[in-house]
């Protein structure tokens, strides 16, 4: 399972992300998850909504860039929040398809930040000798 960490000193008004996975899949699982937490306590959620999302992309960086947007997409159109993802990513040509768990954000919703969207501000993925590595800013 990969892990993230919140980079306090990358931006100020924003969320800076540094994600690792062993792999592509576990580590557009971790964005999916760390996502989420950024935006509530996913333990106040209530798992009851499954969603099945495929998606295409020119290049890998904008598949995870993608990947994130629509995310915040469910969030903003339906007020789900996914905390569980079981990603399957094929990088060439970059396509993801994912198995959502999540629900739907209530009363008893503990909520963080209300993330608007995915920047470009020193947005990074790369294979490294450990798995993947992604940096991340989102726009809060």
């Amino acid at each position: 399972m990969g892990t993230w960490n919140v980079l306090e000193a990358i931006a100020v008004a924003d969320c800076a992300l540094e994600i690792h996975g062993a792999d592509l899949d576990d580590l557009f699982a971790t964005a999916a998850r760390a996502l989420a937490d950024t935006m509530v306590d996913p333990a106040t959620v209530l798992p009851d909504v499954h969603r099945t999302v495929s998606l295409e992309a020119r290049e890998l960086g904008l598949l995870l860039y993608d990947w994130l947007s629509e995310l915040i997409f469910l969030k903003d159109s339906e007020r789900l929040i996914f905390s569980d993802a079981t990603v399957t990513v094929q990088p060439a040509p970059p396509t993801l398809t994912a198995r959502l768990t999540g629900g739907h954000i209530d009363p008893h919703t503990v909520r963080r930040a209300d993330a608007k969207a995915v920047t470009l501000h020193q947005f990074t993925l790369e294979r490294r000798a450990a798995g993947w590595y992604a940096r991340i800013v989102i726009d809060i």
